[in-house]
């Protein structure tokens, strides 16, 4: 270990090499519960690319496992140090680096926060449409990694969709540029959606291209009060086949809006089973609301509130945004599962999970972005009761099982890390896999990058 740090202190400042216990201990994990994390040998916070690939060669050199961090915002475990490892935190690595209007992209480092971005475009007319609820610290190169979603990905798609192209430092500190800076381009494989969702486990991005749309429109937004899944679930399905195409379409069941409530007094309806936010960004979204009140009518809805205005469209929007934080207040833990299943089966989803927390008397708030189908089931539970951190587990093994039962995906946005490592085998099949591990070895001969994750 000796060696190690002199070796990374040869090409790094001094402020950034970090092997005090105390202060190591803090880039330990992300948010994610049942995921070990270890001991790292050392905290990097490298500024450029070459500080980067200094780190990469010396670790390849030393055979020294690294795992790459943004703002440790992950809900997988998918930024856990390991025993001996270097964690290589590029949180210091945070310029915009260009914002072309033309063009309509932006260049960035992968420690630009994520809300930083959004309103830098803004200020230019442009708008950075991926926007997970943690959006205020996490980070562009963790978005990439995980492949994050957000909100409005029902009408603008996930991150996935927006990385142009990539430079990225490999595992033995070569610097390789996939995609492209243009609108179009098809040469060769499509490397940079490979990185898209690799979770730091083929290389460590160090600059992004990102595609930019014009700003839209201030959104409105309507509320609409189901008396169960299945009337929620029939007006989504409504919606999506009525050609209509929100910017949101948004879901908070009751254990949610009771947590809400509790942390931020908000008033949203407890009585309700279901609360439906769908939000339009149109040129007449007054129009859009009106069709889509009617929808939710029909499907069955007690009582249906278009916002006044823009403002309180915004409130709304704060409630689901803040639904994740409210459920940490019910119990002293939670884990948050992140499946995502056909639009048509997540009222089947809901009850599903309703009837697993009743099973293992479990409080299990359910938040979802309803137009893609991407369930946030969030299990509350005391980590220092053994009794109930064993049925916290079981019924979150069981809620990924039922996704994939009806036909879903176990993560639609927060990745595999360490929590769902198991249930990565399950859906990708012995074929899939094999190919998976066969591409990692190809990027990562010496298995030095993010070791544990995925597979």
């Amino acid at each position: 270990m000796d060696r190690l740090i002199e070796k990374l202190r040869g090409g790094l400042p001094p402020e950034a090499v970090l092997t005090d216990p105390d202060v190591t201990a803090a880039y330990a994990h992300d948010h994610a519960s049942f995921c070990p994390a270890g001991a790292s040998a050392a905290v990097v916070l490298p500024r450029t690319v070459e500080q980067v690939q200094h780190v990469m060669r010396t670790a390849t050199e030393l055979r020294v496992p690294v795992v790459p961090q943004g703002g440790r915002s992950g809900l997988s475990g998918a930024a856990n140090a390991s025993d001996g490892c270097v964690v290589l935190s590029l949180a210091r690595m945070d310029r915009i680096l260009e914002i072309d209007p033309v063009e309509r992209t932006a260049t960035v480092e992968p420690g630009v926060v994520n809300a930083v971005l959004s309103r830098a475009v803004q200020e230019k007319g442009l708008y950075y449409p991926p926007d997970p609820s943690s959006w205020e610290m996490c980070t562009i190169g963790g978005n990439i990694g995980t492949g994050a979603g957000g909100l409005c990905c029902v009408k603008y798609g996930v991150t996935a969709e927006y990385v142009l192209g990539l430079d990225v430092v490999l595992a033995d500190g070569r610097l390789l540029r996939t995609g492209r800076s243009t609108a179009k381009g098809v040469a060769g494989y499509d490397l940079t959606r490979l990185f898209v969702g690799s979770e730091g486990s083929l290389g460590v991005v160090v600059r992004a291209v990102l595609a930019l749309r014009p700003h839209p429109p201030r959104q409105l937004v309507l509320a609409a009060e189901f008396p169960g899944a299945a009337a929620a679930g029939d007006a989504v399905c409504r919606i999506m086949a009525g050609g209509h195409t929100p910017a949101l379409l948004e879901l908070m069941d009751r254990t949610t809006l009771r947590a809400v409530n509790a942390m931020a007094r908000m008033g949203l309806p407890e009585s309700t089973e279901a609360l439906l936010l769908a939000g339009f960004d149109t040129p007449d979204p007054a129009a859009d609301l009106t069709a889509v009140a009617e929808l939710c009518t029909a499907a069955g809805a007690t009582e249906v509130v278009p916002a006044a205005d823009p403002a309180e469209s915004e409130m709304l929007l704060e409630a689901r945004r803040l639904a994740l934080r409210a459920l940490e207040g019910v119990r002293s833990a939670t884990m948050i599962d992140d499946v995502c299943v056909p639009r048509g089966k997540l009222a089947a989803m809901l009850d599903g999970t309703a009837a697993i927390a009743e099973k293992h008397d479990l409080v299990i708030g359910v938040c979802a972005h309803a137009g893609d189908g991407n369930t946030h089931p969030v299990v509350c539970f005391d980590p220092a009761d053994e009794d109930e951190s064993r049925r916290a587990r079981a019924s979150f093994d069981e809620i990924m099982a039922l996704g994939l039962e009806l036909g879903g995906t176990i993560t639609g946005e927060h990745g595999v890390g360490i929590l769902k490592k198991e249930w990565l085998a399950r859906e990708l099949g012995p074929v899939g896999l094999e190919l998976q591990r066969g591409i990692k070895e190809l990027f990562d001969p010496l298995g030095l990058l993010n070791p544990g994750k995925l597979f």
